[in-house]
């Protein structure tokens, strides 16, 4: 395994400009689990259009990652909490100017938390998202470094029922459709590639769980409406395989939902929190 190298931190990528159509925006929704169930996120001629999940962003940024340092063994690479920011909702297509940087690296021991932001701009320079990535790296701590802030976690209120509970079938074939969206890493398909990670077949793209989140999001607590969307930030705390069964449970409050997101086995996605426009209804 490579040794971690601190030099790496604030490193940036060259701008990498993504061009996109509806067609991208639709493999995408198809890819977190919508059908002809939910036309607006799959169906061009959908009225007003397709509407692209906030989460969509996480799609173009992915080709934006920065140099983290030589001979990273992508397998042991665990994706641990993500954070999306939205300043205006995704056109039905279009071009984003793209930049990736590392912005820190922790040392939590048993591993290293490289900490990744990527922001999007159009063409004109004008603000779109910002998507941040901690992705732990199995067995590359223990080196000397910051371990880093500690985080508060945001449980949600004990014995309150969930104001909005969904449940969605992960498809047998969810992780080979996911990342064709871009996330190639070969954890999600590759049985070898999974037993090198620790895992006795592939599991499922963490960013694809968090889909499944926002898409219930979307449509459970925001009425479909994406331009009410303005951020989410969720941390991974256990697999999801295809063929398992996410049921996300939302807390809402004014302006805020916290989220959380279980399978049979416990809880997949916990600390989530939504925080969107209030309605003008």
């Amino acid at each position: 395994m490579s040794v971690v190298d601190l030099n790496v931190i604030g490193n940036k990528s060259e701008p990498v400009v993504f061009e996109y159509t509806w067609k991208d925006v639709a493999l995408y929704a198809i890819g977190v689990g919508a059908s002809a169930d939910d036309l607006p996120l799959v169906y061009e001629g959908s009225p007003g259009g397709i509407r692209v999940l906030p989460s969509f962003c996480v799609a173009p940024a992915i080709k934006a990652f920065p140099y983290v340092g030589e001979d990273i063994e992508w397998s042991r690479m665990l994706h641990g909490e993500q954070t999306i920011r939205l300043s205006r909702p995704f056109p039905p297509e279009g071009r984003i100017v793209q930049v990736g940087e590392v912005t820190n690296i922790y040392d939590k021991g048993k591993g290293a938390v490289y900490h990744i932001q990527i922001t999007g701009r159009t063409e004109e320079g004008d603000h779109l998202y910002d998507a941040n990535w901690a992705i732990f790296y199995l067995g590359a701590g223990g080196f000397g470094g910051d371990p880093g802030p500690k985080v508060d976690p945001l449980d949600p209120p004990e014995g309150v029922e969930p104001d909005l509970t969904i449940s969605s079938k992960v498809a047998e074939n969810q992780a080979v459709l996911y990342r064709l969206s871009g996330d190639l890493n070969p954890l999600h398909l590759d049985p070898e590639a999974a037993r090198r990670g620790g895992f006795d077949r592939p599991i499922l793209h963490g960013l694809c769980t968090y889909g499944f989140a926002v898409r219930a999001i979307v449509n459970g607590v925001l009425g479909g409406d994406v331009g009410r969307f303005r951020n989410f930030m969720a941390r991974f705390s256990d697999v999801v395989y295809p063929g398992d069964t996410l049921t996300t449970q939302c807390w809402i409050d004014k302006g805020r939902c916290l989220v959380r997101v279980n399978t049979d086995r416990g809880v997949a996605l916990k600390n989530g929190v939504c925080e969107f426009a209030e309605s003008e209804e």
